[in-house]
């Protein structure tokens, strides 16, 4: 303890030797607050990416293994399931809450799959059996309507 003592006694401290050192200025806590202001502003945008980043891989492993199950039911029976509890596979969410969307595209007429399926920008269905996906992160399915040479999305 005597060391201790003598140290403090000896030690400088913004030029002047104080026996002990009572607090930080304020130009220490403010730079101090801006350091860990800054950090925080780099930090919480990209663990937000890297927590999106596993909700949309976590959902892409969801719809393979959904896929998978549906595939051995048409491979059984023949005919895509008409609804996912059909083919045996429980109600499951997605990582944002919402349920995934599945639709049976296969045994319908040309004018009931295009109201029902999903289309890519070059105006051809996405799928043709069966329309299996995610909501995402907004809950909300936008249709796609053809308007002149592009695509648009309707609300």
């Amino acid at each position: 303890m005597r060391s201790i003592d003598f140290f403090l006694d000896t030690l400088p401290i913004r030029g002047l030797l104080q026996k002990h050192a009572r607090a930080f200025t304020l130009i220490e806590v403010l730079l101090a607050i801006a350091i860990i202001g800054t950090l925080s502003a780099v930090a919480v945008p990209t663990y937000s990416n890297i927590i999106e980043d596993k909700k949309v891989s976590r959902a892409i492993v969801d719809i393979v293994e959904i896929e998978a199950a549906i595939s051995r039911f048409q491979a059984e029976q023949g005919i895509p399931p008409n609804t996912l509890a059909a083919a045996g596979i429980p109600a499951k969410l997605d990582p944002w809450g919402n349920p995934y969307m599945y639709e049976r595209l296969a045994g319908l007429t040309k004018a009931e799959q295009d109201g029902k399926c999903r289309w890519n920008k070059f105006e051809k269905p996405l799928n043709d059996d069966f329309d299996l996906y995610s909501m995402g992160k907004d809950g909300e399915t936008k249709s796609l309507s053809v308007n002149r040479d592009y695509l648009t999305e309707s609300d």
